[in-house]
């Protein structure tokens, strides 16, 4: 594993909790909307991870073929979907509301603010933590190249 591998997994990861971090803030900006384009009340939505080759690009094809039996390939993250949740929303009695049923009741989005607020705090703090990790790097390379003088 060299500095790039690092930076690389890092970086994945940055960008994939950045795109978590935008479909929470979607979620609760949506969190009473009772009508959206498809008809019927905002699903709340997530994000799918998934383990991906943690080689930049740039790196040869010899690198990966001259790993000894002994190395991993290492993996970083990726969004593999955005997927919506399931759950029904709950029905609420209120028959002034445009979008009330025959009975009254309005069904409102599947999102618990709360939960919502840990699921930012999580990928806050992951994605704090792979600031981090770069800063780290960038560190220890910029000493390594200091060896040299």
């Amino acid at each position: 594993m060299d500095i790039t591998d690092s930076l690389s997994i890092s970086v994945s990861a940055l960008d994939a909790q950045r795109r978590r971090l935008n479909v929470i803030a979607s979620n609760l900006a949506n969190a009473q909307s009772t009508r959206t384009a498809e008809g019927g009340p905002y699903k709340r939505r997530d994000v799918v991870f998934q383990s991906t080759p943690g080689m930049p690009k740039f790196h040869n094809v010899f690198k990966r073929a001259s790993m000894g039996m002994g190395e991993k390939a290492l993996d970083g993250v990726r969004v593999l979907r955005v997927v919506e949740d399931k759950r029904p929303g709950q029905a609420v009695y209120d028959p002034k509301h445009p979008h009330a049923d025959g009975k009254g009741f309005v069904t409102m989005p599947n999102v618990n603010v709360m939960e919502e607020m840990v699921n930012m705090m999580a990928a806050s703090r992951s994605y704090e933590a792979n600031v981090q990790s770069i800063n780290a790097t960038r560190t220890m390379w910029n000493r390594a190249l200091e060896i040299g003088r």
